[in-house]
């Protein structure tokens, strides 16, 4: 029997990274095909594959949208997809991974005959294709969520006291505030370290980091640490790559004479070549997200909302997402709002599509839209994806139209947010959300307008349909 091993990954490893998983699972159940599956989530490397399994392996599936340590797979077939494809079509991956020889790789195999299993070929390779920049921005992006999210639930529960409880030194709130902020002022930090390591591996770490705490230091913001994070990475690559020592000296070389030429180099580009450009570009974007007129706030969170779910969890998703969690660095909490009442509409609309109606969806996808209800109350927008899978043509239009109304509304009503992630559940810390009442009406409308669209667009079912 061919052994088959998958590893798979997301950059907020919430969600994305255990339904791949779970898919892959049954597939090859179905198939009665061995596999075993690493996670590699926001807990951390679970069920981690081991050298004597790797051997073994016919073929390895990598599932991931960031960084899944692949240097370890040398030598053995492997299919590249992001983690959102094993969700859709895990069968076609178990096959397209069984059919492989020792020598193939994903992109050498033969086109698949079937029409339908030629297209999802194709948006896999485009998904494997994903495996550059955008990679190693998810990679830095999923190593700062939590950071950001441990400073800005903190932050929040020191309003408890009151917004400006904070102020009196010496108090719980006090206390609370600096530790929120000390997280915090460490994001940019991590996001430019774990690009450029997720780009050259250990040596591009210290750069990173030190470029990243420049960009902070000198007011560049998250920009100027994705630049700093990807020119210390390829830089330190660069080196690691064509840098041919002595065999006495090699050693040195991931060390001491990497970090030292990279941080100096990147240290001297952030200091008098990109820090300024780059803190004035910040300082323009701050200002102007600050004092937009009413009209322009809608509109950024109608674009906002609608980027949540064009691809529930995928990239175009994730770049909203780190735009809103980036900017409450700087103390802009409206854009963070827009997104995750926009990110929270699609799973909870489509729930009340399937409670509302029993003839557009069948008992599994009933089963679902309760999954789904849970999961877009805590945030979790992913709770969409297998309504979008079976259904992609009603249901994406459907939930970008009703998440970019739940966008726009929440920017409307002065909405704020000051904690990243959460869902329903942070709205129970008091000040967390500003206008909290509004805030779930935007919500709320954003969802029914999902329900009803979908409810509109799609057909009835007939009865054998129904009982599946």
């Amino acid at each position: 029997m061919k052994k088959l091993l998958a590893v798979t990954a997301c950059p907020t490893g919430i969600a994305h990274t255990y339904m791949a998983a779970e898919a892959l699972q049954q597939a090859a159940k179905k198939k009665d095909v061995s596999i075993k599956v690493e996670t590699r989530g926001s807990v951390g490397v679970e069920n981690r594959l081991t050298e004597e399994e790797i051997a073994e392996a016919h073929a390895i599936i990598i599932a991931a949208d960031m960084d899944a340590d692949e240097e370890r797979f040398k030598g053995k077939p492997v299919v590249r997809v992001g983690a959102g494809e094993a969700i859709k079509a895990a069968d076609q991956l178990i096959d397209r991974a069984l059919a492989m020889k020792a020598s193939e790789t994903a992109a050498t195999q033969s086109k698949p005959s079937d029409y339908v299993e030629n297209v999802q070929k194709l948006k896999s390779e485009r998904s494997a294709g994903r495996t550059g920049p955008y990679k190693h921005l998810m990679s830095g992006v999923s190593f700062m969520i939590p950071i950001v999210v441990a400073g800005g639930l903190i932050i929040a529960c020191s309003f408890l006291f009151g917004i400006y409880a904070f102020q009196q030194e010496g108090t719980l709130a006090w206390g609370l505030k600096k530790i929120g902020d000390s997280a915090m002022g460490l994001m940019v930090t991590v996001l430019s370290g774990y690009i450029a390591y997720s780009i050259a591996d250990r040596p591009g770490l210290a750069p990173g980091l030190i470029g990243g705490a420049l960009s902070s230091a000198l007011g560049a913001g998250f920009l100027g640490g994705i630049f700093s994070g990807f020119l210390a990475g390829y830089l330190a690559k660069l080196l690691k790559d064509k840098l041919h020592l002595p065999k006495s000296l090699e050693s040195l070389k991931p060390i001491l004479i990497i970090p030292f030429v990279t941080t100096l180099v990147v240290g001297l580009m952030m200091v008098f070549v990109i820090g300024t450009p780059f803190s004035m570009l910040m300082n323009a974007l701050v200002d102007w997200l600050k004092n937009m007129g009413t009209a322009n706030a809608i509109l950024l969170g109608v674009i906002m909302g609608a980027m949540m779910a064009t691809d529930m969890g995928g990239p175009i998703n994730k770049a909203a997402y780190t735009v809103g969690t980036a900017l409450i660095a700087s103390s802009i909490y409206a854009p963070m709002a827009a997104v995750m009442a926009a990110g929270m509409t699609p799973p909870i609309g489509l729930a009340i599509a399937t409670f509302a109606s029993k003839k557009k969806f069948n008992r599994e996808e009933k089963e679902a839209g309760k999954a789904a209800l849970v999961l877009g109350l805590s945030f979790i927008t992913e709770g969409a994806i297998p309504f979008a899978a079976a259904d992609p043509i009603r249901v994406i239009p459907s939930c970008m139209v009703g998440s970019a109304i739940a966008g726009g509304l929440a920017e409307a009503f002065g909405c704020l947010l000051r904690a990243p992630h959460g869902g329903l559940f942070v709205m129970l810390i008091p000040n967390a959300v500003s206008n909290v009442f509004l805030y779930l009406v935007a919500i709320a409308i954003g969802a029914v307008v999902t329900a009803l669209m979908v409810l509109a667009l799609k057909k009835d079912k007939t009865q054998e349909q129904l009982t599946k």
